[in-house]
């Protein structure tokens, strides 16, 4: 027998093995670990709370970031593309890594610093800041502005919009 033909048989029998612990499984064990409770944030009327409106905003944030990382890698690895181009797309792909970054330091910095959850996207010079806050108060949003704009030397446009939880 060959290393191949015995690697072969090896894998073949830890899959006929699993595969026949998977059938005599007990059910209750089996339906146990497949209907775990996924919890959910909803208010008594049955609407979904407002933080995860922060979560439908990072989550389509975070789609729209990796459609263009991935758009980005396909540009690093294929052959037809120069050095060039690879270049600016590994240039780009570090930038976007470093805004993710930048952005949850800045919700975890606010979060710490206010005790508000917040929800920052940065574009170029602009940097749009949700927060979910009762009230809408001025002094809060200056606060978390002077925050922000303390990591910057050139001036950025801040925005912070409120919304109530």
């Amino acid at each position: 027998m060959n290393k191949q033909n015995l690697w072969f048989l090896a894998l073949f029998s830890l899959i006929l093995v699993l595969s026949v612990y998977y059938i005599t499984m007990p059910n209750d064990l089996l339906l146990s670990t497949t209907k775990e409770e996924i919890p959910t944030n909803i208010v008594d009327d049955g609407k979904v709370e407002q933080v995860s409106s922060l979560v439908a905003m990072r989550v389509s944030l975070e789609e729209e970031r990796q459609n263009e990382m991935d758009t980005l890698q396909e540009q690093l690895t294929s052959e037809s593309a120069s050095s060039e181009e690879k270049n600016n797309a590994y240039e780009k792909l570090k930038y976007l890594n470093e805004l993710q970054g930048k952005e949850e330091k800045y919700e975890k910095a606010i979060k710490k610093e206010y005790g508000v959850d917040s929800f920052v996207k940065i574009d170029n010079s602009n940097i749009n800041i949700v927060c979910i806050s009762e009230n809408h108060d001025s002094t809060l949003a200056n606060n978390i502005m002077r925050l922000v704009q303390s990591d910057y030397k050139n001036k950025m446009y801040i925005t912070v919009k409120f919304q109530k939880s």
